[in-house]
C-alpha cells in the first residue's frame, strides 16, 4: 500500500521547499500556498514562450529511496 512520507511547499520560486505538516491540494491547480500552483504554466522559461500554457507540473511524487 502506498504511503506518504513527507509533503513540502514554498510560496516563492526557490530550489528547496520546506517540509510541511500537511498540504491542501486544489483540483486542477496544485498545492495551496506553493509558487507552482495555478492553471497556467509557472516555469519562468515557459512563461516567456507562452504564459497561457496549461500547468502540467502541479505536484511531484518522488520515490522514498531518493
Amino acid at each position: 500500500m502506498p504511503k506518504v512520507v513527507s509533503v513540502s511547499k514554498c510560496a516563492e520560486h526557490t530550489f528547496s521547499k520546506s517540509i510541511a505538516d500537511s498540504i491542501l491540494l486544489i483540483e486542477g491547480e496544485g498545492v495551496e500556498g506553493d509558487a507552482h500552483r495555478g492553471k497556467t504554466v509557472k516555469h519562468r522559461s515557459r512563461v516567456k514562450v507562452d504564459p497561457n500554457q496549461p500547468n502540467l507540473r502541479q505536484v511531484h511524487l518522488i520515490h522514498n529511496e531518493l
